[in-house]
């Protein structure tokens, strides 16, 4: 089986484990304080799996502990705003949607960071996004609600991780006219994911050490807050984000970003199913127009998928 399907195979699996964790979180945050469970969640699923790889953690360079602490430090920042945008009681379906924005925010700010190629279709998408995220604000008069903002805050920082993280997992060569300017060793993805979720965690943690009182979580101790803050951080993140970060790793041709986009929609259907959770016309509309500016950014791709014979659209996302 080629790299590149076994690669897209796994991101299906880690659509779904994605969708999930977000009825884990939102069951958990009901228990406990927002920060204090990202750092709970995170620190521990980045134990467990720095055990597993403790002997590859220890072959690192310098070099490679850099980029994975740099893209921790880019997720870490993502997660902070994603966990309150949840806290803040916006529906579970338009976060989910909001925060697919990152699929729109990646060539930007490939381009702004590292001078990638921008595809045409990103500045068609643009629009239709905000006309989106106009519809979701009609309720409030024109006003995006203070957790629209905190999702969409989260979406900029997860599309940056996104880029980092393939980045740091892939070896990297650039080269001047003659010669190689600078070699970028690859992170084997063990050691890559247990030390971005371990940064993840500790950070979190001292922002919950200075914004919220940890102690509530052992005065309100229940098997409940225990069991959900388990299932976030084993099936939820250490199992969802080796297999992303393992699948990143196989192959840079993949449909990965294609196959990302329906984590949405699994977050819709599950949220509904789990929560009863109904959306009013206009959030409605609002999540649709922005599914639909995923599709325009990613159409070439998933023309590809659909028809990988023809080849003449290749180069232009």
């Amino acid at each position: 089986m080629p790299n590149a399907l076994k690669a897209d195979l796994w991101l299906v699996l880690v659509t779904i484990l994605a969708a999930v964790s977000w009825i884990f979180s939102k069951e958990a945050i009901m228990l406990m304080p927002p920060l204090i469970f990202i750092s709970l969640r995170f620190f521990l699923a980045g134990l467990f799996l720095t055990i597993i790889g403790f002997h590859q953690i220890k072959l690192l360079n310098w070099a490679q502990y850099k980029q994975a602490i740099l893209v921790g430090c880019v997720f870490t920042v993502g997660m902070c705003f994603w966990i309150m945008g949840l806290y803040s009681g916006v529906s579970l379906t338009i976060g989910g949607f909001l925060t697919s924005l990152a699929v729109l925010f990646s060539p930007i700010l490939a381009r702004v960071f590292f001078k990638e190629y921008v595809p045409s279709r990103t500045w068609y998408a643009i629009p239709v996004a905000v006309i989106g995220v106009g519809f979701l604000s009609l309720g409030s008069g024109f006003n995006i609600e203070s957790g629209q903002l905190l999702f969409m805050v989260a979406s900029l920082f997860f599309a940056l991780f996104f880029i980092l993280n393939t980045r740091a997992a892939n070896h990297r060569e650039v080269g001047g006219i003659d010669e190689v300017l600078e070699i970028s060793e690859k992170v084997p993805s063990l050691p890559l994911t247990a030390i971005t979720l371990l940064v993840v965690g500790v950070i979190a943690g001292c922002l919950s050490l200075l914004m919220e009182s940890p102690s509530i979580v052992v005065e309100e101790f229940s098997m409940a807050m225990l069991g959900w803050v388990l299932a976030s951080a084993f099936i939820g993140t250490a199992i969802r984000f080796f297999i992303q970060t393992h699948a990143q790793s196989l192959s840079e041709n993949s449909h990965g970003v294609v196959i990302m986009v329906v984590e949405p929609v699994w977050t819709a259907l599950l949220t509904a199913a789990w929560f009863s959770e109904q959306l009013s016309v206009n959030d409605f509309v609002g999540c649709l127009l922005i599914f639909i500016s995923i599709i325009i950014i990613r159409w070439t791709s998933i023309y590809q998928l659909v028809n990988p014979k023809n080849k003449t659209l290749r180069g232009t996302t």
